[in-house]
Order: C-alpha cells, then sequence, then structure tokens
C-alpha cells in the first residue's frame, strides 16, 4: 500500500515538473493575474516586471512612442489614460496611420465630422498627426462623458464609449427608449437594451415615443456593433488597470 502511494506521489511530480498537472496552467495564470493586481494596488513599479510580461507587445511599443502624450491630455482633461488607451486600441490597434472605409483617421479614428469640429475648436490643422490625434480624441471623449452626469461612474464611461462609436445622437434615441419603457436612462444596461430597439422592425413602438414615428436620427441597425466594442473596450481597460499603474 506504502509503494503504491509513493508511487502516485511520484508520478504526480513528475506531470507537475513536466507541466502537465491538471489545473497548473490556469493557477499559474491566476497567480500572475493576482501578483499584477497586489502590486497595482500596492504602487510599486511594475514596468520591468509584471507589465512586462502581461502587456502585449504592441501596447509597449505605443506606450514607448506617445505613451507621455496620452498621460498628458489625459491629465489635462480629466481622464484615466488607461482608458483613453483602451479606447485606442479598440478604435486602431496602436496603428498611426489607420484610416477607415468612413474617413476616420488615426489611432483614436476620429470622423471627418468629428475632426473639423475638433480641429476647430483645438486650432489643430493636421488630425492625422498622432499627437494632434490623441489631444483631439481625449478632448472628444471628455465632452461626451460630461454628457451623462446622472450615470454611475461604470455606466457613464461605457455610455461615453457607445456615444463615441456610434453617435452621441444614437445613445440619446435609446436613453429615451429606455425611458419610455420605464427604465432607468443612466444605466448602460438599459441603454444596451435599448439600441436594438431603435432598428426600423420596432417602428410601432417607436409611435409612442417620437413625433416623427421614428428615432431622432434615424433607425439604427449596428447594435450589436456598439454593444460588441463597449464590451471589447472596457475589457482592455481593465486587464490595462491591473498592470499600469
Amino acid at each position: 500500500m506504502r509503494r503504491a502511494i509513493n508511487c502516485v506521489i511520484l508520478a504526480l511530480a513528475f506531470a507537475v515538473l513536466a507541466g502537465c498537472s491538471p489545473g497548473a496552467d490556469g493557477l499559474v495564470k491566476k497567480n500572475t493575474r493576482e501578483q499584477a493586481r497586489n502590486q497595482s494596488e500596492s504602487g510599486n513599479d511594475i514596468s520591468v516586471g509584471v507589465e512586462g510580461r502581461l502587456l502585449d507587445s504592441e501596447t509597449r511599443t505605443l506606450l514607448g512612442q506617445q505613451g507621455k502624450t496620452i498621460r498628458h491630455f489625459a491629465q489635462k482633461y480629466e481622464l484615466d489614460w488607461r482608458f483613453v488607451l483602451a479606447v485606442m486600441k479598440a478604435e486602431s490597434r496602436f496603428d498611426v496611420s489607420a484610416k477607415s472605409h468612413r474617413g476616420a483617421v488615426g489611432l483614436m479614428q476620429i470622423m471627418p465630422t468629428t475632426i473639423e469640429e475638433l480641429g476647430k475648436a483645438l486650432d489643430i490643422d493636421v488630425m492625422a498627426d498622432p499627437r494632434n490625434n490623441i489631444h483631439g480624441g481625449v478632448y472628444y471623449l471628455k465632452r461626451l462623458h460630461s454628457l451623462f452626469p446622472g450615470a454611475s461612474p461604470a455606466d457613464r464611461l461605457k455610455l461615453t464609449l457607445a456615444a463615441y462609436n456610434a453617435g452621441l445622437g444614437r445613445v440619446y434615441d435609446a436613453q429615451d427608449l429606455a425611458a419610455y419603457l420605464e427604465e432607468n436612462p443612466n444605466s448602460w444596461e438599459s441603454v444596451r437594451d435599448a439600441l436594438p430597439l431603435l432598428s426600423k422592425r420596432y417602428y410601432t413602438l417607436h409611435k409612442g415615443v417620437w413625433e416623427a414615428d421614428r428615432p431622432r436620427t434615424g433607425w439604427f441597425g449596428n447594435a450589436r456593433e456598439t454593444v460588441a466594442y463597449v464590451d471589447k473596450a472596457m475589457g482592455y481597460y481593465e486587464d490595462y488597470r491591473l498592470v499600469l499603474n
């Protein structure tokens, strides 16, 4: 009996050394994430340790090139710079020359109509320039953020992301619809559930909300894309909060 137990112990030891113990990989990942969280909360410098292991190469490269600029404008407009970084990753994957089929440009993927508006407000001529693009994008995020004062901090960030992706008018329409359905218009969950109802399919519902029998910004068919965008950007943000101070 004792020999059998010893054999089992030896077998388990070899499995662990070989990296094939049940749940070993998950345990390592869990411990690494806990280490990152503990170091982040303690305020220790993690730029050499945990950050190097958990940050992807694209993020490390971007921070080396534009990290100071991101921090500068995030601080100027009172936003968490890691939130800005998350938006940037969701928008362009840190491609400074990115341009969408709709004409959005740069790291923050700023749309042509918004470029004109921001150019006048900030006296910026070339929005494709990385520094100018970051400045314009952070300024615009802050302005959107300021338009949802009644929301909780977490909901406010998600509503800001939805407005950045789909347009402020779409989010306002969803808030109108949420209120009509007796839901909290300042809750991202309520707005998220209302966004699909802005499509033409629900035109009979719209008649009870708007005089024109349709949303103020017209019917909206990209709700799934917007919800996915918010989830993705918030996921990046949570990851960055763990490993970046």
